[in-house]
């Protein structure tokens, strides 16, 4: 991943998400309201990032919480999914930045 991003961890959350591509744009032209997608940028580590995205929520526990409240509300597996990635990229972004290791313990106090 690093050799992808050099850019991992010294920008913040917001501007680290939006040069992946993980930031979801609206389609709306007029009256149209379109879906909400998510392109472009990076899309290499993007759908290496969905993997990990997938097994965070299977594993991580502050992304299996995220994932199943987002499940519960009715919402499709894949879009839940996508929405753990910004979550992903800002815990990756802050254990560089840091260079502290990953304590869910600290991350969910």
């Amino acid at each position: 991943m690093l050799p992808d991003l050099p850019e991992l961890g010294t920008l913040d959350h917001k501007q680290f998400a939006t040069l992946v591509g993980v930031v979801p744009y609206n389609r709306n032209s007029g009256q149209h309201r379109g879906r909400r997608i998510v392109w472009g940028r990076r899309y290499r580590f993007r759908s290496s990032l969905y993997i990990g995205a997938l097994e965070a929520s299977r594993w991580n526990p502050l992304i299996r919480d995220f994932c199943q409240r987002l499940l519960a509300r009715v919402k499709p597996k894949e879009p839940a999914i996508t929405e753990c990635m910004p979550k992903l990229l800002t815990i990756l972004n802050s254990i560089v930045r840091t260079g502290r290791r990953w304590d869910a313990t600290i991350a969910t106090s």
